[in-house]
Order: structure tokens, then sequence, then C-alpha cells
């Protein structure tokens, strides 16, 4: 499932792997921060040694920079909050936190509390919408429900 990349998105990626030296093809958006997606094994070293290489982001972009790991799709992980889908999802919207997310039939349904549930909407369902975006490139799942 790929989603298209414009020249913005195109440039923070190039940046992103000079800076880095670690190469990514997966870069969002959420929350007004620039979100890179990049394999397990590579996270600490796009992270650098005391956060040297997302410091230097921040200062050159002037955003802030969240790295996260790239997500296995296994739909039989994600029963019970746990799974790859939970884990990416959480590393995505952290700080805020949710109780469990489940798949069913091609929707995702993350169960939060109130003040978690208000803060993933967002206002104008503008988070919601990130969200779905990016779920849909990731892993092809169409719909989303925050309850």
């Amino acid at each position: 499932m790929a989603g298209t990349i414009d020249m913005q998105l195109m440039r923070y990626i190039n940046l992103f792997g000079k800076i880095t030296k670690v190469p990514t093809t997966k870069c969002f958006v959420y929350n007004n921060q620039i979100v890179f997606v990049v394999p397990k094994a590579q996270v600490s070293m796009a992270i650098g040694k005391n956060a040297e290489n997302v410091k230097k982001l921040n200062d050159i972009l002037r955003r802030k920079i969240k790295v996260v790991a790239m997500p296995i799709f296994d739909s039989s992980s994600v029963n019970g909050g746990g799974g790859e889908i939970g884990k990416f999802i959480e590393a995505v919207v952290s700080p805020v936190e949710f109780n469990r997310v489940e798949l069913k039939e091609n929707t995702l349904v993350v169960n939060a509390g109130r003040q978690s549930k208000a803060t993933l909407i967002g206002r104008g369902r503008q988070r919601e919408k990130e969200l779905s975006d990016v779920l849909r490139n990731f892993f092809g799942i169409s719909k989303l429900r925050i309850v």
C-alpha cells in the first residue's frame, strides 16, 4: 500500500537520509510533527547519540521530529491491543494513551478514554483524518473508529 509523496515530503526524506545515514521511504505529518518510519533495527541509529540527529533536524526544519519503527502487518497480532498495529499507533500518537486496538472487517477500532478520545479526534476531526490516511497507506485499513 503505497501513498503518494509530494515534493515537500521528498525533501524531508532526503534531508533525513543525509543527516542520519538511514535510508527511508516513509514519511508523513501527524499533529504538526514530521514522522519518519525506519526499520526497527535502525531506529537508534536514526535518532543518534544523545538524540543529536533529531535535534539537528528540529533546528533545520523548525518542526518537531519523531522517528518510529516500521510496522509488520499481521492481522492475528492485533487482537487485545497488542501487535504491530497497536505499537505503531501508540508510537505515532504518543503521549496520548488509549486502551486497546481491534481490527474488525477492515475497520480499526481504537478504544480510548474521554480525554484521549478528544485528542485523537482533534478539532474538526483533523487528527482522525491524518491517522486514517496513515493507516490506509501502511496497512490498507479503510476505516478508523475512535470510541
